[in-house]
């Protein structure tokens, strides 16, 4: 990892749709609006986390913002920590903490 220093945070993510991004297949994931980290960023999460919900499902992960050996800032987490899947936008109440 390329940002040893940054801190692991609890922050909100969400699954939505990119065709023809060139990556690896359409569903991705994205910090949502509100919590200092830029909603342009691709977050390295599990796929059958992504491909087991609805599209745009909320899920709280911890955290980083990184990159790799000095390549594009990314929001990596880490595939053995517990996420909390907490539903559809306006069906949960939970915020991220920093």
């Amino acid at each position: 990892m390329g940002k040893p220093e940054e801190p692991y945070i609890r922050i909100i993510v969400e699954t939505y749709r990119d065709g023809g991004s060139g990556l690896h297949g359409d569903l991705h994931v994205r910090p949502i609006a509100g919590q200092g980290i830029s909603r342009d960023l691709r977050v390295r999460f599990p796929k059958a986390l992504r491909r087991a919900h609805d599209l745009g499902t909320h899920f709280l992960v911890y955290a980083k913002v990184t990159d790799k050996d000095g390549g594009n800032e990314f929001v990596h987490t880490n595939h053995a920590w517990d996420v909390e899947v907490l539903g559809m936008p306006g069906t949960h109440k939970r915020k991220a903490s920093y």
